[in-house]
């Protein structure tokens, strides 16, 4: 059975995200920090890791584009997962018999409108939101409910009180797999480089013009500052192509001329949508 790294306890949106991706034949190794996940698939002790790097609603997650760039891993898959916030808790109670309610600072945000309901619970941040599910069971805090997935009720024993109590139902957010192998698809792909240009005018206006020129979509492009200096950028990009294709061949070599760094990240197939 393959062997997948993620962030997080048992019961994170990433493990529910690796079970859709592989489904039920797997072994996944949980990791405190998204670092950690990079390195296991980087030593050989887990066969691939899975990383969120993008949400619908609040945007990147930087932490892990810089780690794409730091470490030699290729994409080689994405999957995008509909994100449902549940309250759980030990035993069936009723809302008002709730005095605190823990989860990740984010997920909180997600869910503001049903927490101003509940303003006589004290609201805990934790480190990820299975994270807080475990915890309220460990400690068998009858009066506590947790907003995590129905994978981390289900995981640690908890009773579901209430579903998707997120504000906005259209929460998605997108994952990749990363591997030590590059992996090529067959057919429709995309693609995902990381570059930086020198700091002269136009520079950048070049470096997009080598896919316009050759009619390849182009999906997202994030800059994120260099660690060389202040106000010095590298470019995150994803584009519509596989690299194996004539026409983005083209373009990544003449990308290539005119860069002063260039990476590519992976090329794979898009992924499906998980509701």
């Amino acid at each position: 059975m393959k062997k997948i790294a993620f962030q997080g306890e048992k019961g994170a949106f990433s493990e529910d995200a690796a079970y859709h991706y592989w489904g039920n034949n797997i072994i996944p190794i949980p990791c405190k920090y998204f670092r950690d996940v990079f390195e296991l698939v980087t030593a050989g002790n887990a066969d691939y890791g899975i990383i969120p790097v993008e949400n619908s609603l609040t945007g990147s997650i930087h932490q892990n584009i810089d780690l794409l760039l730091e470490f030699d891993l290729s994409v080689i898959g994405e999957i995008i997962l509909k994100i449902q916030h549940n309250l759980l808790t030990i035993k069936k109670v009723n809302l008002k018999e709730i005095r605190e309610i823990y989860s990740h600072p984010q997920a909180l945000q997600q869910c503001s409108e049903f927490l101003k309901t509940m303003k006589h619970c004290e609201i805990r941040s934790m480190d990820d939101t299975a994270g807080s599910a475990r915890y309220i069971k460990k400690h068998q805090k009858n009066d506590s409910a947790a907003i995590a997935s129905l994978r981390a009720g289900k995981e640690y024993g908890l009773q579901v009180i209430k579903k998707n109590i997120e504000n906005n139902h259209q929460n998605f957010t997108r994952f990749l797999i990363v591997a030590k192998i590059p992996q090529i698809p067959v057919g429709n792909a995309k693609t995902s480089v990381i570059f930086s240009v020198k700091d002269v005018p136009g520079a950048l206006f070049k470096a997009l013009a080598v896919f316009a020129l050759r009619d390849i979509n182009l999906l997202k492009i994030e800059s994120r500052p260099l660690q060389k200096g202040p106000w010095k950028y590298w470019f995150y990009l994803d584009f519509e192509g596989n690299i194996e294709e004539e026409k983005c061949k083209n373009a990544i070599n003449h990308l290539q001329e005119i860069t002063i760094f260039f990476k590519v990240l992976g090329s794979y197939l898009p992924g499906k949508v998980v509701e």
